[in-house]
């Protein structure tokens, strides 16, 4: 009688060890993981970001956020949509491929709690042309293209204003639209487009107004390509976005301080040649 209940004693000893086990591998879902040498762990975060400039300076700071134990996973998008709801949704842990008043109106729009942890670039707005090489040739009824979002194509429209193409509403400002146009001397013909497609139907029209990471990726450069480019004093600060709440996330900081890094810096400056200014 006493063997069997040692031995029953044993067997649920056992067998409360191999519960353990398993709920511990169950609850393992977690973004640590071990390093190669197994010497310590590291925090794995999915940042979304456009593939110019944004991933690319992602790439920069991979190295230094690895000796703060973080491995950095970068996920590209090609539209200003997806990477929002996807940070809102969860299933990214920040974002990195737009400006202030995009990511403000955004929000608001879509009753979404994100918000922004470190400005950390300009990307100047630009006025583009296959067909023309200064703005004094533009047309009578001339075609122009700008992007299709609010505050892209408020921003677009102020700076056909800035080139004297146009004249909005007084005060009026990032919210300007087609409507707001008070004086249109020579008639553009102003058509709103997704702005990823700008530069694929610049062919198309007389001019574009193309936002500078499309630009780039289309091969552009910018400071030398565009015939009217915003000045380095643009408010349109591009920010890594996060969740509300998530803004003092260790990892998140730390993020945000690679960002802001001389590294960073440097890169920025050799890399885009004043078409992609630091804004720290």
């Amino acid at each position: 009688m006493k063997k069997l209940v040692k031995r029953n004693v044993i067997s649920l000893i056992l067998l409360v060890g191999i519960m353990a086990l398993i709920v511990t591998g169950c609850g393992s879902n977690q973004a640590n993981e071990a390093d190669p040498e197994g010497e310590k762990e590291f925090v794995t975060i999915d940042v979304g970001a456009s593939p110019v400039p944004h991933a690319e300076i992602l790439e920069v700071i991979k190295p230094l956020l690895e000796d703060e134990g973080i491995k950095l996973n970068i996920i590209e998008f090609t539209d200003y949509v997806t990477p929002n709801l996807a940070l809102a949704d969860g299933e990214l842990d920040a974002n990195y491929f737009q400006h202030i008043p995009y990511l403000e109106a955004f929000a608001s729009e879509r009753n979404l709690d994100l918000t922004y942890n470190a400005k950390v670039h300009i990307e100047p707005m630009g006025v583009y042309s296959t067909k023309i090489e200064s703005l004094d040739e533009i047309k009578e009824g001339a075609s122009v293209a700008i992007p299709n979002d609010p505050t892209n194509g408020g921003r677009a429209l102020l700076l056909l204003e800035s080139a004297g193409l146009l004249k909005l509403k007084e005060g009026i400002g990032i919210d300007a639209t087609k409507n707001d146009i008070v004086e249109n001397p020579k008639n553009l013909d102003i058509n709103e487009l997704e702005a990823a497609t700008l530069p694929r139907v610049l062919e198309d029209v007389d001019i574009a107004v193309i936002n500078t990471n499309y630009a780039l990726e289309a091969g552009f450069v910018p400071t030398e390509d565009a015939l009217f480019i915003e000045t380095s004093d643009s408010p349109y600060v591009n920010v890594l976005a996060v969740r509300k709440g998530d803004e003092n996330r260790p990892e998140l900081v730390k993020l945000a301080e690679a960002l802001k890094s001389p590294e960073v810096k440097q890169f920025i400056e050799e890399k885009y040649g004043g078409a992609v200014v630091p804004a720290f």
